[in-house]
């Protein structure tokens, strides 16, 4: 189902309303922790168009995405939202300019970097897991990735899976192409491949499906984003862009969700 969520007036005009509206929706959220959603899924759209409103160049957008999803992974926290998925760059984002393309590369090293040490990751128990064909990215850059998942690999309180020259089709293909090695090797026979059989050959094995996506940026598509596992997600797209994302379209959106039968094709 799709539901859109359209920005309202800056909220600085009125912060006081805002700061009680946001702790009513908390409230009313937190008070059915049995229909708090496991999985959020986030297409994090929007920064380049909001740096281009401000007048500034693509990679300042990016950095203050960067800071939301910081922002957006303690709301998670407060609630005990479990799983958030984000999609960061996908195959199709190496054909923008070579100049922003080494931006984001370098961007991504830093904070796969800052998550090594982040004293957060390591109190809350953050297993950090990225999504993708990691061998077409730089050197340096998935070295830093594949740190990343190393030093937290040990935790399960909760993940944090950052898609990064991620696509659905691609990620479906290359889960096609081990169940076929494994087939040629004797480990499997193809009367064996089911639904849950292809969900352990997928880039995280077994990752439960995301309850909620959300797309910031004001498009309606999915664009190649975890295909196989949102079959029965709800979809919400949101009129803001992903660095102007307030913790009060994120409370609304999950009340929305809240209300919701999902039936799953019964």
């Amino acid at each position: 189902m799709i539901y859109r969520v359209v920005s309202s007036i800056p909220h600085i005009l009125f912060k006081p309303v805002y700061d009680l509206y946001e702790s009513y929706l908390f409230e009313k959220v937190k008070s059915r922790p049995e229909r708090i959603p496991r999985h959020i899924a986030i297409i994090m759209d929007g920064n380049r168009r909001w740096a281009r409103l401000l007048n500034k160049p693509p990679w300042y957008g990016h950095l203050f995405g960067s800071q939301k999803l910081e922002e957006i992974l303690e709301w998670c926290r407060d609630l005990g939202i479990r799983t958030l998925t984000v999609y960061a760059f996908s195959t199709e984002n190496f054909n923008r300019s070579k100049e922003e393309v080494k931006m984001l590369m370098d961007l991504f090293e830093k904070k796969f970097r800052e998550l090594i040490h982040d004293r957060r990751v390591h109190k809350y128990g953050i297993r950090v897991n990225i999504l993708g064909r990691k061998e077409l990215l730089p050197e340096n850059v998935r070295k830093a990735a594949e740190e990343a998942e190393q030093a937290t690999k040990k935790y399960s309180n909760y993940n944090l899976n950052i898609a990064v020259a991620y696509g659905g089709r691609s990620e479906i293909v290359d889960a096609v192409k081990r169940i076929v090695d494994d087939i040629q090797a004797g480990k499997l026979n193809k009367n064996e491949i089911d639904e849950e059989l292809l969900k352990r050959y997928l880039y995280i094995p077994n990752m439960s499906d995301p309850d909620i996506v959300i797309r910031t940026g004001g498009e309606i598509r999915i664009s190649n984003f975890l295909i196989y596992q949102i079959a029965y997600s709800e979809l919400f797209f949101v009129d803001v862009y992903f660095p102007e994302f307030r913790k009060i379209d994120f409370l609304r959106i999950i009340r929305e969700y809240q209300k919701r039968d999902r039936r799953f094709g019964k």
